[in-house]
């Protein structure tokens, strides 16, 4: 996991707007917001046809908390990165759709 854009401010509640790139997938619009209890990481969203606001993606609790702490030391200058295990790469993908 890596953040690859991070672009840091205030926007009332919001720290910075970033992206992370997980194996081959690059996620963009996640945000690092101050909430009563400290910073979080918010879901990138969209706003519905009714007003409300939706999350179009959803991040396990043990990853989003990674996620926050690569927020946190990349909004403070440290650009360290979290690297699980690596991506197996299929060696026959004839199979795949597209």
């Amino acid at each position: 996991m890596t953040i690859t854009r991070m672009t840091s401010g205030s926007w009332g509640k919001v720290r910075a707007f970033f992206d992370v790139k997980v194996g081959g997938f690059t996620m963009k619009g996640f945000k690092l917001v101050e909430g009563k209890d400290g910073l979080f990481v918010g879901n990138p969203n969209y706003k519905g046809s009714d007003g409300e606001y939706h999350d179009f993606c959803f991040v396990e609790k043990e990853d989003r908390q990674k996620m926050l702490e690569l927020a946190q030391k990349k909004n403070n200058g440290s650009d360290d990165s979290y690297s699980p295990e690596p991506v197996k790469s299929q060696e026959n993908d004839e199979d795949i759709p597209f």
